[in-house]
């Protein structure tokens, strides 16, 4: 048997257009490489969508290509990420599902009982069955809920048969130092495949595999990552091999900058010697102004700059730059300037660590209400981003 691993897809994800058609479009190339490699099912352990809300394009896009397996005689199971999980069951995956495009593997069972000496609801998770494959499932869950519940769960059933346990949360040897909640590889029931999502990672660690994501979700993955992932998996004997999807190069450039007056002309000239044609082009600049502000590099005649040199779309990292002494002038005419000196200002009086949220909450608070969304669908997104932003997830 041969199946497709995917996870963490989150279409509709990115605000830039550019990088929305690319998440979307590497979608359709793990779809498409999907049917080319005959595999005999395909397996989305969570984050189809990036909100349990998704635009009606975003949805339309996941109709055609889900289809697109359908018409072929693949099928296609999944289970529900923290993003598109809903405690409410109000999800567009059930949507999803019944049209006919895809099955949800989770199929739980609670009772009464103890498991390691703990008393507490112990969860039987029932086999999805497709041919000498069983697969079982548990859903991810806002603020990482699902790790202390799936310390009670046992699969059902199917003796003899190639078991697969897909799971969106946390392994405790893939966090490394992230301060979230894991859970131990001993504390799960045996399979003999471990289908991983959440982690937006590259990680192989025998049966324990996560796919990472379709295409990078942010700024920092894209310089991680480069590029998207999936995994086609044989059964006998036991196989697993990683596709890359590569769509387009990134190509990361770094800027220590000290002279905010000067700075302009010194990223430009660096860009100038480089190859930008069709690359989504990242600028990384960090440092400690001693003379100008933020406000007097000119991003837009660099983004510009990079446009005309053939870049697909060009982002830029200004977390780590630093302003030595912050003035605030009322005469500034620039609001995004003016904007700016606003914050320092605020983070010299009241220092915080919180500080760096600010200017990306501003940004996500400012975000305009979509033609087609209703109220309550554009109050949704606004909470998922901000949330998102602040490193928490509220149950929906």
């Amino acid at each position: 048997m041969r199946f497709a691993h995917l996870s963490d897809c989150h279409l509709g994800g990115w605000r830039q257009p550019e990088l929305r058609e690319m998440n979307t479009k590497s979608f359709r190339f793990a779809i498409n490489s999907c049917i080319k490699n005959q595999v005999d099912f395909v397996l989305i352990t969570g984050d189809i969508f990036d909100s349990a809300y998704p635009s009606i394009e975003i949805l339309e896009e996941s109709f055609v290509q889900l289809k697109k397996l359908k018409d072929k005689g693949i099928a296609c199971y999944y289970i529900a990420g923290s993003h598109d999980y809903s405690a409410s069951g109000k999800t567009f995956l059930t949507v999803l599902g019944k049209a006919g495009f895809c099955q949800n593997v989770y199929n739980p069972e609670e009772k009464e009982g103890k498991k390691r000496g703990k008393k507490g609801k112990q969860v039987y998770l029932n086999p999805i069955l497709h041919e000498n494959v069983a697969l079982y499932g548990y859903p991810g869950k806002k603020s990482g809920m699902e790790v202390q519940e799936m310390k009670n769960i046992k699969l059902q059933g199917s003796p003899g048969l190639f078991r697969i346990l897909a799971l969106h949360t946390t392994i405790e040897r893939a966090a490394k130092d992230l301060p979230i909640e894991t859970i131990k590889e001993e504390d799960l029931p045996e399979a003999e495949y471990y289908a991983m999502g959440h982690l937006h990672i590259k990680h192989e660690d025998g049966k324990f595999v996560y796919a990472g994501p379709t295409f990078p979700n942010n700024f920092q993955e894209l310089e991680e990552l480069k590029n998207g992932s999936f995994y086609i998996i044989e059964t006998s004997p036991f196989e697993i091999e990683r596709k890359e999807i590569k769509l387009k190069d990134v190509i990361t450039f770094e800027f220590e900058i000290s002279n905010a007056l000067t700075a302009t002309e010194e990223i430009l000239s660096k860009l100038n010697k480089s190859n930008l044609e069709d690359k989504i082009v990242l600028l990384k600049i960090f440092g400690k102004l001693d003379v100008g502000k933020t406000g007097n590099i000119n991003f837009k005649e660099i983004e510009n700059f990079c446009k005309d040199k053939g870049a697909f779309t060009t982002l830029k990292s200004t977390s780590q730059l630093k302003v030595e002494e912050p003035e605030f002038d009322m005469e500034i005419e620039d609001m995004d300037e003016l904007e700016h000196e606003i914050i320092k200002k605020y983070e010299k009086e009241n220092p915080s660590k919180f500080n760096e949220l600010i200017l990306p909450l501003i940004n996500s608070l400012s975000t305009e209400k979509k033609e087609e969304e209703t109220n309550d669908s554009f109050e949704s997104r606004i909470e998922e981003d901000s949330n998102k932003i602040l490193g928490i997830e509220d149950d929906n």
